[in-house]
């Protein structure tokens, strides 16, 4: 029994830039004769080479738009963040803020606790806050994100959650919510602790998150500089003075993490996120990461495949107020590929045979699946653009009698979810 249609898909794109006819003239002959033009070379298409080898014991490289990881080494790796991981403590402060529960001009009291700066073995990154002083809370994401403060770290995770331990708690659900599958935190400033740990993947999503989620946060990060007590301090992401179009994100560093670097660029359309983790040095670590930025701009290009809320099928429907049902993608579908693969994507929607009315909006129906070479590049659920009430009862009755004889040509069965 063929439960399901399968529909073989012109890609959106395309049209959109094929779909207006230019008309095509004859230019005029010339006046006099002239001679035959050289005809061009033929330059064969360049291959892409494999990603760089970079100092670091993990990297990733992630197209911001898809999430796609365009080349990576042990991305899964569990390893010690340093200060890495002030990017969650900046998406959580950053969330809670958004969610109304703390504000960007609260008073925050400074600790002993945030004064000291948390405990020993720390990077000594400080802010150089005074103690029983209060500070606003916008000022100490500046801290936090610039001058890469552990005692503004610590202050905003108290003022947070109370206390640094809570705090940590409400990191590790923000971590699970966002699909960081092998993190755990149990400090706000990365100082080292047993089972505090992360992957080069999983900071990749965080770093993605933030930029996505709180851009107006994620622009302190390219800022150069900041002062507070009198104490002018710069933003240890070198990159930001070598290459205009990196705006981000974090280092870190100490004796067990070695030297990380979350960093990222904005070259028109497309941004680039690359994570390393364990290089030998700070130079390494720039180094590093503008070779992963670069590699990824230069050989891959990101496509928009199909409009949401477009429709690309409108499949028959049984018993239903019409008779087809508009199906599309609530999203947007983008693709990134290696330059020169565009033409070897391929789309086909796995549409259920029958389908029978009621849909609601936003209703699951079927599959789009996005295929290059053969090889799965990304699924989608193929949704109903409209909401698809019951026909009346003839119409209903008149379809009933009709599937009967539609099914007895092979589709007896209904499709899962069907009423």
């Amino acid at each position: 029994m063929n439960l399901f249609r399968r529909i073989l898909l012109p890609f959106a794109a395309t049209t959109l830039l094929l779909g207006v006819a230019v008309a095509q003239t004859t230019p005029p002959a010339p006046p006099h004769p002239v001679a035959a033009a050289v005809p061009r070379p033929v330059v064969p298409e360049a291959p892409v080479p494999p990603p760089p080898d970079v100092d670091g014991k993990s990297w990733v490289l992630m197209d911001y738009a898809t999430g796609q990881i365009l080349a990576s080494k042990e991305p899964d790796l569990r390893v010690e963040p340093a200060s890495i991981t002030k990017i969650m403590t900046d998406y959580v402060v950053s969330a809670e803020v958004a969610n109304g529960k703390i504000h960007m001009t609260d008073p925050v009291t400074i600790s002993e606790r945030a004064w000291r700066g948390g405990g020993a073995g720390t990077d000594g990154s400080t802010s150089f806050l005074k103690l029983d002083s209060q500070v606003p809370l916008k000022d100490l994401l500046y801290g936090l994100i610039i001058q890469s403060g552990n005692d503004a770290a610590i202050a905003l995770a108290e003022h947070t959650s109370g206390t640094e331990d809570a705090f940590a708690g409400l990191m590790n659900a923000y971590a699970k919510q966002l699909g960081m599958v092998n993190s755990n935190f149990e400090n706000a400033s990365g100082y080292p602790i047993a089972n505090h740990y992360t992957t080069a993947h999983d900071v990749a999503i965080m770093s993605r998150a933030l930029i996505h989620d709180f851009p107006e946060d994620y622009a302190i990060s390219a800022i150069k500089q900041f002062e507070w007590n009198g104490i002018k301090q710069g933003n240890r992401n070198t990159l930001l003075w070598r290459d205009p179009s990196v705006d981000g994100i974090k280092t870190g560093h100490t004796a067990a993490a070695g030297f990380c670097l979350a960093a990222s660029a904005k070259q028109g359309d497309s941004r680039m996120i690359a994570i390393v983790m364990g290089a030998s040095n700070e130079k390494a670590r720039a180094d590093s990461a503008m070779a992963l930025l670069s590699y990824g701009f230069r050989f891959y290009e990101t496509h928009k495949l199909y409009d949401a809320s477009k429709p690309l099928a409108t499949p028959r429907l049984w018993k239903g107020a019409v008779d087809q049902l508009s199906l599309g993608v609530a999203h947007d579908v983008l693709v990134t590929v290696k330059r020169g693969q565009y033409d070897q994507l391929k789309a086909i929607m796995d549409i259920p045979a029958t389908l029978i009315a009621p849909f609601s909006k936003g209703q699951q129906v079927g599959t789009l699946r996005i295929t290059l070479a053969g090889q799965p590049v990304q699924t989608v659920p193929l949704v109903s653009l409209n909401d698809a009430p019951q026909g009346g009862f003839f119409s209903r009755l008149w379809d009933s009698i009709m599937l009967w004889f539609h099914s007895s040509k092979g589709n007896t069965e209904q499709a899962p979810g069907q009423k």
